[in-house]
């Protein structure tokens, strides 16, 4: 049941804009969504972090006395394996949702269900369409309620069992905060730099020009000057050769790029976008500090510390929405933490040696098939282990001489 527009529910934002405004940053530019996007290494930062944790498989599990199991059946958790919705693959929802979380600091979704209230689609709602309203109870604490957009122009006020949200960073506890607007003038000063080379290369790469004379010049006549030096000289095409009267002198002014640390900015500023979105600068294609040995260290920092409160709070906010009671979601990021064939082999390797995993089990990490029988299905256990506190004549199955001298007869007690 939708809740009343009229109700007492309130909020400062309650019927407030609810999009991302563009605005000046201090280099002169105005930053938006569309401009964050025309800088490379944003483009990049956020290809590989929606790309990466769409990638990342999510599953349900159901909390046991023995552990946990897998609960891959409930409906909730189709969504997100199989079929979010009529046109989106799970991959193409995930990476949505994680490119809103990125840039406008909250993902929100309408959830669809069907007989009995079993969810059965996901629709995204654009970032702006949506605005978050709070009612304060003494008894109940704070419940959410979401005006929000529908595709088909609809608005309604929805409870929060029909709406996904899934908020970024915070400092309210409700509402993400938006990096691109956080992030101005960072993301301002990268776009004017490279506005200011662009610029310099429309001219055809020339500086600046000073025509002087001696004689007085009528302010028609610099107009008409300035405009007939601009049409034969200026742009990509200006290789005419100048031919000057009126006692006029041309002084170019020198623009040393070197002097102005062009690259040096240029190459900060790619660091700086990589702290922005939570990327180590070498997923960016910046290895001025990257070496064979640290990059295989940082990528697992990626997953850790980088991707790794993302997939939480996604997991969370789905397991508040769809997970049953002694359920939850997860994902599963083992295929990313894996490390080189080598190392992996041989963490293999001490796994099957120590009886920690079956022939099967670790045939399954890589999608092979299993080995039928024994082969397959045993655990090993190392032969010179015992069990604490187990007498190696009473263990089950012990030879004789188990205890090391090979001699039967010296295991008999003597009278």
């Amino acid at each position: 049941m939708t809740a009343s527009a009229t109700s007492s529910v309130q909020s400062a934002t309650q019927w407030s804009n609810g999009f991302v405004t563009a605005g000046p940053s201090r280099a002169g530019v105005a930053v938006n969504e569309q401009a964050a996007l025309s800088i490379p290494a944003t483009l990049q930062a956020l290809r590989v972090l929606t790309g990466v944790f769409a990638m990342t498989p999510l599953h349900a599990y159901q909390r046991t006395d023995k552990g946990r199991k897998p609960a891959d059946n409930l409906p909730g958790a189709r969504l997100f394996r199989d079929d979010p919705n009529s046109h989106q693959t799970p991959f193409g929802f995930m990476e949505l949702a994680m490119a809103d979380l990125m840039l406008a600091g909250d993902f929100f979704a309408y959830i669809s269900r069907g007989a009995g209230f079993q969810p059965r689609a996901l629709t995204r709602l654009k970032p702006g369409t949506t605005v978050i309203a709070q009612h304060f109870d003494r008894q109940d604490g704070v419940t959410l309620f979401y005006d929000a957009t529908l595709p088909d122009g609809t608005r309604e006020r929805f409870p929060s069992r029909d709406i996904l949200h899934v908020p970024g960073f915070t400092r309210d506890g409700i509402n993400g905060l938006n990096p691109v607007r956080y992030a101005r003038d960072a993301l301002g000063s990268t776009i004017a730099t490279s506005q200011h080379t662009a610029d310099f290369w429309a001219r055809g790469g020339k500086p600046s020009t000073v025509l002087q004379s001696e004689q007085r010049i009528s302010r028609e006549d610099k107009a008409e000057i300035r405009s007939d030096w601009q049409r034969l000289y200026g742009g990509l095409s200006g290789e005419s050769v100048a031919v000057l009267d009126q006692d006029l002198k041309a002084e170019f002014l020198t623009h040393n790029m070197q002097e102005n640390q062009m690259i040096e900015t240029r190459q900060f500023q790619v660091v700086d976008l990589a702290r922005i979105w939570g990327v180590p600068p070498h997923l960016i294609f910046d290895l001025s500090r990257s070496t064979f040995s640290n990059i295989e260290q940082q990528s697992l920092e990626f997953v850790i510390y980088h991707l790794g409160p993302h997939y939480t709070r996604f997991a969370q906010a789905i397991t508040k929405a769809f997970a049953p009671e002694g359920h939850y979601f997860e994902h599963l990021t083992d295929a990313l933490t894996r490390g080189d064939i080598k190392s992996r082999m041989q963490a293999y390797w001490l796994q099957r040696q120590m009886g920690m995993a079956n022939a099967n089990e670790l045939r399954r990490l890589d999608n092979l098939p299993e080995i039928e029988g024994g082969a397959g299905s045993d655990y090993w256990r190392p032969s010179n282990m015992e069990v604490a506190g187990q007498p190696t004549a009473n263990r089950p199955g012990t030879m004789p001489g188990a205890d090391g001298d090979n001699d039967p007869e010296d295991d008999d007690v003597e009278e």
